[in-house]
């Protein structure tokens, strides 16, 4: 099989939601329903029984949380799937950010009681920037929910968003009876068995005719869908597949994660009419060009980096999302700063678990081993002339002094640190003066987790007190001597970052303000694309 006709077989999909909307329990269902696995891990479960595949690290098994993406590689009917697991918590939305940009269309998980909430409407938007088609997956259906209706109206309001569904729910919470198969007009039928695992695989269908519908369901439940059938047909545009892969329309599946009911209904709308790799848009020796999957020129770039997936070897992988050619094992490729990189054991990831992949193509994610050599946002290619378009870091709203509680250990930290800052999940930057290690963060909840990592991982007690500064921003400037003038001048309020750019620290935004008031011609920015 040509390597066109090979990425016109991967499906590339991330998953989106607010916490506790159920995204981690339809990953592991997605998986089961896909083969991948045998047995999903039971997320309410507690101690030593609490084991999902996507949520491999400790402290995401101690929690129930997911902090870090991961991906997950399976195969479903002669088709390909590249699952992008995301942290659902709004203080690892940068990560989520970033994983996005690897995804080519995006689940979105909807709690069926709760609707769109704030951290659904921040992924979408990051969704609609970059023009990722959706598909909805309103979830918790055994449980009371709201009306169908009103939810559908949500999204549309709110998201501005077309909603088709493909399949309508016969009532929620204790009377919920399964959905209506809008194509085939056939009722999926939803069986609650107390005491029993819930059953893997393809709900028994029925007829959808009246006579059936009436002999099978309770008299409210067969009013309820019958209207609401009604209302679904004759209110809400049918579905259009155009409208969907321009980011105008998403289609709608019901169901319940945890009961495994309307996973395989949603990996079968996948498979249906989630996109294959979409064209990249680069630049080649400085000029704009699109990458299209199809290329003969092996070609990507890395979203993320993951230190110690495997705590024995202090490993560091680049997670590399690959946008065209076929690539094999053993290759060299060049970042467009030029550096050089043999990759002789790149990896295919079931999250944690992984296995050496000999050939890799448009849409697949490969790990590469590499020690510090690549940062997130990097572009490699064969000839290193291919420059995708730089994943920003945003300005942390939080900072933190760290301290390590054995002074002796002050290096082995900042070694730590490094390391989890090349992640991207944190930043750590060092002042013109003294030797603070100060790290910027979204919110509180990475400073517990980075306790924890630092801990599980590095064996060191590190402690994060209030900084002297409240606020970062990155400077630049025309000119290079207005710059190191500048800095030179406020040195007790400037630092350097990860990759020694330059740093005003700042007690509060109305510092920022002031000095950016009488330095017109120097750029304080709330973001930066690091220069490849």
């Amino acid at each position: 099989m040509s390597h066109a006709a090979e990425a016109a077989r991967r499906r590339t999909f991330a998953i989106i939601s607010h916490p506790d909307a159920g995204k981690t329990t339809l990953t592991e269902n997605l998986l089961l329903a896909g083969g991948a696995i045998r047995a999903a891990g039971e997320v309410a479960a507690r101690g030593e029984a609490r084991r999902t595949t996507s949520d491999w690290m400790k402290i995401e098994r101690d929690r129930g949380i997911s902090v870090s993406a991961s991906v997950m590689t399976f195969e479903f009917e002669d088709l390909i799937f590249n699952l992008l697991d995301t942290p659902g918590h709004e203080d690892f939305s940068e990560d989520t950010y970033r994983t996005l940009t690897a995804a080519d269309c995006a689940v979105m998980v909807l709690d069926a009681a709760k609707g769109i909430e704030p951290q659904t409407l921040k992924l979408f938007e990051v969704c609609r920037l970059r023009d990722i088609p959706i598909v909805t997956f309103i979830n918790k259906m055994d449980r009371e929910a709201q009306d169908p209706i009103a939810l559908l109206d949500e999204v549309q309001e709110k998201l501005q968003l077309d909603t088709a569904p493909l399949y309508w729910p016969a009532a929620s919470g204790q009377r919920f009876s399964g959905m209506i198969d809008l194509a085939t007009k056939e009722l999926i039928q939803f069986e609650r068995r107390p005491g029993e695992a819930p059953k893997i695989g393809a709900a028994p269908r029925i007829a959808g005719d009246e006579a059936t519908l009436q002999a099978n369901l309770d008299e409210s439940v067969y009013g309820e869908l019958a209207e609401g059938m009604e209302m679904a047909t004759g209110l809400l545009p049918e579905f259009d597949k155009e409208a969907f892969l321009g980011g105008h329309m998403t289609p709608v599946v019901f169901g319940s994660a945890l009961r495994h009911f309307g996973v395989l209904e949603l990996l079968r709308t996948l498979h249906a009419y989630a996109p294959p790799p979409r064209d990249q848009k680069a630049e080649k020796k400085g000029e704009p060009v699109t990458i299209h999957a199809a290329d003969n020129t092996v070609s990507g770039f890395v979203f993320k980096i993951q230190a110690n997936m495997d705590p024995n070897h202090r490993d560091r992988v680049a997670f590399l999302r690959l946008c065209s050619g076929e690539f094999k094992r053993g290759m060299r490729l060049k970042t467009a700063g030029g550096k050089q990189l043999n990759i002789h054991n790149p990896m295919m990831f079931l999250a944690q678990d992984r296995e050496i992949a000999e050939t890799a193509y448009a849409g697949d994610v490969i790990g590469v081993p590499n020690h510090g050599q690549l940062r997130v946002g990097d572009s490699l290619s064969e000839n290193g002339d291919i420059k995708f378009a730089g994943i920003p870091n945003f300005a942390p709203e939080l900072l933190r002094r760290a301290r390590v509680k054995d002074p002796m250990k002050a290096k082995h930290l900042r070694k730590a640190l490094e390391s989890l800052a090349e992640e991207g999940v944190t930043q750590l930057f060092k002042p013109s003066i003294g030797s603070d290690m100060i790290v910027g963060a979204v919110g509180q909840l990475q400073f517990e987790v980075m306790i924890e990592r630092v801990a599980a991982e590095y064996n060191l007690e590190v402690v994060f007190e209030p900084a002297p500064y409240n606020v970062a921003r990155w400077l630049s400037c025309d000119d290079p001597k207005v710059l190191e003038a500048f800095l030179d001048k406020n040195k007790s309020s400037s630092g350097t970052d990860l990759d020694d750019a330059p740093v005003y620290l700042a007690k509060n935004a109305w510092d920022v303000g002031y000095a950016q008031e009488k330095n017109p011609d120097i750029r304080f920015t709330a973001t930066k694309e690091r220069a490849l």
